[in-house]
């Protein structure tokens, strides 16, 4: 086995403990995810996948192809079992999201496609941290720092190193690990401000 192919099967391994931890926490009625949040991810990690896979990442795509059908179902689940306080902030993210799409589409050069992937990922962020900013515990941070450890092995798992191969999943590093600590730090200040 490669080293490639094996980080790529660690990251796997990591997304599908990330996952397991967050649907347990849905399906205990703990975590109520957005599912605009998630209809965006899913969205972006399949076009995010194809990307890689045309620019040769190799292994380095797998977790994005897994995350990118996991993301469905948290977005179905998302629906039903999911946040119900829908924004006009929220309803704005994802029509911005979904109206950069055609964008990327367009765009011929990797790097300007991959960028464009970067933005309308961490748009999809924004519902789910006005969520979590009123409620931090409906969220499961613990599942989204293992996702951090996932983007973070499957860099290791590229096979071709190019902008458009390595910065998405590099993004992803800092912004599953920037949103675990975001509700770590907001459940510590809701807590101070209980006593």
């Amino acid at each position: 086995m490669t080293h490639t192919a094996f980080f790529g099967f660690v990251s796997i391994a990591m997304m599908a403990l990330s996952r397991a931890i967050y649907l347990a926490s849905i399906f205990k009625g703990k975590t109520k995810p957005h599912a605009f949040s998630w209809l965006i991810w899913a969205t972006i990690s399949g076009i995010g996948f194809a990307a890689q896979v045309a620019e040769g990442a190799g292994p380095g795509s797998w977790a994005r192809g897994f995350s990118a059908a996991t993301c469905c179902i948290l977005a179905v689940l998302g629906y039903y079992k999911g946040e119900k306080d829908i924004t006009k902030g929220d309803w704005t993210s994802l029509v911005v999201a979904f109206c950069a799409i055609p964008l990327w589409i367009i765009t011929k050069t990797p790097v300007w496609s991959v960028l464009i992937v970067c933005i309308i990922d961490t748009i999809g962020y924004f519902p789910t941290i006005r969520k979590a900013w009123n409620k931090p515990y409906e969220e499961s941070a613990s599942s989204y720092f293992i996702a951090t450890l996932c983007s973070f092995f499957s860099l290791f798992a590229i096979e071709h190193y190019t902008i458009s191969t390595w910065l998405y999943p590099a993004l992803l590093v800092f912004s599953n690990s920037a949103l675990g600590i975001f509700l770590l730090v907001r459940r510590g200040s809701l807590s101070h401000q209980q006593v």
